[in-house]
């Protein structure tokens, strides 16, 4: 059962042009648990190959509850996602706004909420260029009526990329920081000027906080551009993440350390954390920052799980700069929502966060951290766990966007099996 709206030209293109944002955002406290990976693996970044039958799974509840009218639409961004100055019907073939249908009301949780999910892109409206996208979910077909945003790839192969992780030379990184060092062999490009053509990005563990960009190649051979300086590409490992079970709020998990159930909500109470740097690294597997919605009490997690206030604390002494929670579930947004408070009666730094039954990964940052996360409360192991992800973008001299043509990925311990070290 499918329905769509579709606006004027002139309409769309003014809309979208107003409302266009360059970060992943939510701009309304009542929705949560948006997520947009690809189909059936929520651990996944959401990639398209232009031409293939890739999908992705969008879902997300509003704790309003009842019905709204949510409809979605694409917008084309650069490298550095700045809006492209094209026109939406220049890189969407199809609908440009197309409305959400497939939603269900929560049942047996205590939080009432409605979950709502699509699979994209549609038959009958998908990206036409490869590159950068931002996926705009708004309410009424009124774009300016934006209520969040997430960040997806659409990649045209012409690039093979090979890549490696390796230990920095230098001295005070060899054994705390990991360094890409990769290759792209590049076809069917005309005019081909890698210099100033061809923009590299690294991503650790999917995140575009800390992305490394603009990255030029260290030699060029033919069509073969190859980087490997010693200085770009040089990411801190820090520890496998924290981790939080809230599969079951009944059943408390070993990091639980109490809660209390009210009538109508769910509090939750996490054993205290403590500062982690100075301790031995030890390997297990973990989501690498991101979350799982999943649950043991019910048959269908995304229309039947339930929410809890959690409770954060750290024990560490009263420091002068700032500590915030961080993971995948706050969009790693240095933001007041999720910076740690100091309690002076309990000596604690506290937070809480309104979470839905799942497995979460976090870790707490600092604005110590310079935006890289995992260094003053956490520590750096060159051992750790990360998986990094290479983007090849070329842009012609007459293009008008950024073409995403090359995309890879290597997992830091693939060739080094272990438990610990």
């Amino acid at each position: 059962m499918k329905s769509r709206a579709c606006f004027s030209a002139l309409f769309l293109f003014i809309a979208v042009a107003v409302s266009a944002q360059n970060v992943e955002t939510n701009y309304k406290p009542y929705v949560a648990t948006t997520q947009l990976y690809m189909y059936g693996n929520a651990q996944s970044m959401p990639v398209f190959t232009l031409g293939s039958a890739d999908r992705f799974q969008l879902g997300f509840d509003d704790l309003e509850g009842g019905y709204k009218n949510y409809y979605y639409s694409y917008q084309l961004c650069d490298y550095n996602w700045q809006p492209a100055t094209l026109s939406p019907f220049d890189y969407i073939k199809g609908f440009t706004i197309n409305r959400i249908n497939t939603y269900r009301y929560s049942s047996i949780a205590f939080q009432r909420y409605t979950h709502y999910q699509a699979i994209l892109p549609d038959a009958n409206s998908y990206p036409s260029r490869s590159g950068n996208y931002l996926l705009k979910v708004f309410l009424d077909g009124d774009s300016t009526k934006l209520v969040f945003t997430k960040q997806f790839l659409v990649v045209d192969p012409k690039a093979v990329i090979s890549a490696q992780v390796v230990q920095p030379f230098t001295s005070n990184l060899f054994n705390s920081h990991q360094r890409v060092r990769f290759s792209a062999t590049v076809s069917g490009i005309n005019s081909f000027s890698p210099a100033q053509q061809v923009k590299a990005v690294v991503l650790q563990n999917y995140r575009w906080d800390n992305a490394q960009k603009n990255i030029q190649p260290t030699f060029v051979r033919s069509n073969v551009l190859e980087y490997n300086t010693e200085n770009i590409a040089v990411f801190p490992g820090m520890k496998e993440w924290r981790w939080l079970n809230l599969t079951s709020f009944r059943l408390q998990s070993e990091r639980v350390d109490r809660a209390i159930y009210n009538k109508t909500s769910t509090e939750i109470f996490v054993k205290t954390d403590i500062d982690r740097k100075g301790e031995r690294y030890v390997y297990f597997q973990d989501f690498n920052g991101m979350y799982n919605i999943s649950s043991y009490e019910s048959i269908n997690p995304w229309w039947q799980g339930d929410y809890a206030t959690v409770n954060f604390s750290l024990a560490v002494p009263k420091v002068s700069y700032n500590i915030y929670l961080a993971g995948a579930f706050t969009h790693y947004d240095r933001s007041e929502e999720y910076r740690m408070k100091w309690n002076d009666s309990t000596g604690l730094y506290e937070t809480s966060a309104f979470l839905k039954q799942g497995y979460y990964n976090y870790t707490y940052t600092t604005d110590d951290d310079n935006n890289l996360l995992g260094h003053t409360l956490e520590g750096n192991y060159w051992e750790t766990e990360n998986i990094y992800t290479v983007l090849l973008y070329y842009k012609g001299f007459a293009d008008r966007n950024d073409q995403l043509i090359g995309i890879s990925q290597i997992n830091s311990r693939s060739d080094r099996p272990g438990f610990s070290f």
